[in-house]
């Protein structure tokens, strides 16, 4: 995509965190984006516009917001950054208004989103593999602290048009041609850090520091990997677990200061998303014959915790 090219018209649903960052750097950029989110979070964008308060710059970003899901009437790219757990609800919500050709996004964590969208809605998305440390300390400001990279794939026309969007906007996205197994390397991380950050009510740096904390990681990690072996799935650059753990102290180090956004919902009361983290995990190595008993005890703890066990 060239700069002298139209940009595509884009619309975040469920714009917070990810998709308030990610949108943001899209409409600084000048594409036209409207934001789809919640009362407090729209009215705060309509007024005084979007605080962007990111590592590199803080900068206010004027963009048009809705609380209305009929607003992505005439997008020709939707970013999906519902919660996994409203997937179903909002893509049938979506569905009958999409635009002939509109490239739908999942920029969510878990492995099987777009299966629960086309599930739910008949409706095809594409996969994003998101590394972004963010949050929303209050209606209309998104707070980065770490990364804000993409992946998307396989290689094809839309993957190269959705690349070329985001990297027009500056934001990095890179292609790959193993993209399941990319969603699982998010997993591993999310399931690694995720509910422990919630339950400890500590950032990535502090589990770092915690050789205990440390130890709960490890063994979620090397599960995980047991169960996406089982699967025939193979997450790039883990073959080897050391490799892996490796990579959770890479991740949580880039991302010290953040807390997960498992600990985020709950520090807010809100359902979290661990039925698609650990919970899918102790879930599919059950099916497989996979033990996962600190997953699922992670699981099971974040769902006491949340109120809904």
């Amino acid at each position: 995509m060239t700069p002298s090219q139209p940009w595509p018209r884009i619309a975040v649903v469920g714009a917070g965190a990810v998709g308030g960052y990610f949108g943001g750097l899209l409409a600084r950029a000048g594409a036209p984006v409207m934001l789809i989110g919640r009362p407090a979070f729209v009215e705060a964008v309509t007024k005084n516009g979007l605080f962007l308060d990111t590592l590199h710059f803080q900068e206010k970003v004027r963009v048009v917001a809705s609380t209305e899901i009929g607003a992505v009437r005439g997008a020709d790219i939707v970013l999906f950054c519902v919660k996994t757990t409203d997937n179903a609800a909002t893509a049938r919500a979506i569905a009958p208004l999409l635009s002939p050709g509109a490239l739908v996004l999942s920029m969510q964590n878990g492995v099987d989103n777009v299966e629960q969208i086309r599930a739910a809605a008949a409706m095809d998305a594409l996969p994003a593999v998101v590394y972004v440390a963010a949050s929303v300390p209050e209606p209309g400001r998104v707070k980065h602290v770490g990364r804000g990279d993409l992946v998307i794939g396989p290689q094809n026309e839309k993957t190269e048009r959705l690349a070329g969007v985001f990297s027009r906007a500056n934001v990095p996205c890179r292609i790959s041609e193993n993209i399941e197994g990319e969603l699982w390397t998010k997993l591993v991380w999310n399931c690694a850090l995720n509910a422990v950050s919630a339950l400890g009510r500590a950032k990535y740096g502090q589990i770092t520091a915690s050789a205990d904390a440390w130890k709960v990681v490890e063994t979620a990690v090397y599960e995980v990997l047991a169960v996406a072996q089982a699967a025939n799935i193979h997450p790039p650059g883990l073959e080897d677990p050391k490799a892996a753990l490796a990579g959770a102290l890479k991740i949580a180090s880039q991302m010290a200061e953040a807390l997960s956004s498992t600990a985020q919902d709950m520090n807010r009361g809100k359902r979290t998303e661990i039925d698609s983290l650990n919970g899918y995990v102790s879930r599919r190595g059950a099916a497989l014959g996979v033990p996962t008993p600190v997953n699922h005890a992670l699981y099971a703890l974040v769902k006491l915790a949340e109120g809904r066990s």
